[in-house]
């Protein structure tokens, strides 16, 4: 594998049919199950949490974080993503449809605020406030 292109674009799709190659090449595929893939991601997603466990709030960008730091985060994600997506596979869910899918979901649920909310500060924001 070619580590080395900063500004390589990556697809879903690589990253499926590298992942495949790679539990075929180990003879995991056996251990592939969704229920074993979940849990698996769900560690993963528990190693992510540590990183930021008693950071407190952090600024967007990480200014602040070693860059050591900054590579074991960039670890971590990978493989929350890389279990996210072997995860669908085994699912047989294509998980760029489904993603765009729900964001298309999302913005009708979540419309952006018209041209007249001031600051987002709908009729309905102002119910919530009066609420607390």
């Amino acid at each position: 594998m070619d580590m080395g292109k900063e500004k390589e674009e990556v697809s879903l799709e690589t990253l499926s049919k590298k992942m495949d190659d790679f539990a075929k090449a180990r003879d995991w595929e056996k251990y592939h199950s969704p229920r074993n893939l979940l849990l698996a991601m769900v560690g993963e997603v528990g190693e992510l949490s540590e990183i930021f466990q008693w950071r407190g709030e952090v600024e967007r960008g990480l200014p602040d974080w070693k860059e050591e730091d900054k590579v074991h985060l960039g670890e971590e994600l990978s493989d929350v993503l890389l279990y996210l997506v072997r995860l669908s596979d085994a699912c047989g869910v294509d998980l760029g449809k489904a993603a765009l899918r729900k964001l298309e979901l999302n913005a009708i649920k979540y419309p952006a605020p018209k041209p007249t909310d001031h600051c987002g500060d709908s009729s309905d924001n102002t119910k919530l406030k009066e609420d607390n």
